[in-house]
């Protein structure tokens, strides 16, 4: 005799419903969207179906749709000329520069909407790299005052979230106390702590132009063989004032974002990156799988992992399909 049966809580669709442990909101989903200098662009970005390049009234209205739809969240990235690119990076902070002009746009049409800059070189940077380059060494210490010039600007320009993304030592305490000096203490902190050297941030690059000249990121993104490592990255951030966690990539590190989870007082976020998004999208264009259904069985193994925050190119389909 069956005493326990499993099947009869899968038996209806109002069963499987009621009783789904882990749960999906539009609220979890940060949508990244690119946004270049110009008027009236939407440039499709090849190695990743359905995302573009947008200027700055296509971005506001690109942001609009998605807050129509639930989304609370946009993650920000600039596509920058090559001329305004130096081995510092000094267009990040200077006054004015569209993408600072994109955030102040955006907080004025969207007062609601959360907005999490990027922090770190290698959009600006003729090197390619997240930090300054010397002799085919990346600079920590000196790296770390760019940052800081440029997440003051970013706050200046109403950010909401500054989003360190370089992995350079000690940078969330250097800009939480640059922050603090100039009185934006309610500014936080989205600290990319885990941030592994992937093979899948290539569809990003290209819709950049932010690959490395020379070299890799390798003395400074994680080794995707290393899991101790990243609850020590963890723990260095939260001590230095980090306000959220991230683990990226995401599918191919659920361990990690299952112990980031367990080890941190704060929401941990995961980043769904553009080849995790790329591969599925691609395989659906071949008609190989359903992409809608594999990329929302996707984005929930990432949120059971434990992340309550889920940064995700597919953020519009996802909440279509809900």
């Amino acid at each position: 005799m069956i005493v326990q049966r499993p099947r009869r809580n899968r038996r209806s669709a109002a069963i499987r419903s009621m009783v789904q442990e882990t749960q999906l909101r539009p609220e979890n989903l940060v949508l990244p969207l690119f946004v270049t200098e110009g008027v009236g662009i939407e440039d499709p970005i090849e190695s990743m179906p359905d995302c573009y390049r947008y200027s700055l009234e296509n971005l506001i209205k690109k942001a609009e749709e998605a807050y129509e739809l639930g989304v609370r969240g946009i993650a920000l990235f600039p596509k920058v000329k090559e001329e305004n690119k130096n081995s510092i990076g000094s267009f990040s902070y200077e006054e004015g520069n569209f993408y600072l002009d994109a955030i102040t746009n955006l907080k004025a049409h969207l007062p609601e909407l959360l907005i999490f800059s990027d922090v770190a070189l290698d959009p600006y940077s003729s090197d390619g790299h997240d930090g300054i380059v010397k002799d085919g060494k990346i600079l920590n210490d000196e790296t770390l005052v760019i940052l800081g010039r440029m997440a003051l600007a970013q706050a200046r320009a109403g950010a909401d979230f500054i989003s360190p993304s370089d992995m350079m030592d000690g940078r969330v305490g250097f800009i939480r106390k640059t922050l603090d000096e100039a009185d934006f203490k309610d500014v936080g902190i989205m600290a990319y702590s885990a941030k592994y050297a992937s093979s899948f941030y290539g569809p990003f690059r290209d819709a950049l132009d932010s690959a490395p000249k020379a070299g890799d990121k390798k003395t400074y993104q994680m080794d995707p063989a290393n899991k101790k490592e990243a609850l020590l990255e963890i723990k260095l951030d939260l001590e230095e004032g980090a306000d959220m966690v991230m683990v990226k990539p995401a599918l191919s590190y659920l361990d990690i974002i299952s112990d980031a989870q367990r080890n941190s007082n704060v929401p941990v976020a995961a980043y769904f990156v553009s080849g995790e998004y790329a591969m599925i999208k691609a395989a659906g264009e071949k008609g190989w799988l359903d992409a809608n259904k594999a990329m929302m069985e996707a984005t929930l193994s990432v949120k059971r992992a434990g992340a309550s925050v889920i940064f995700t190119y597919a953020a519009l389909d996802l909440i279509r399909e809900l």
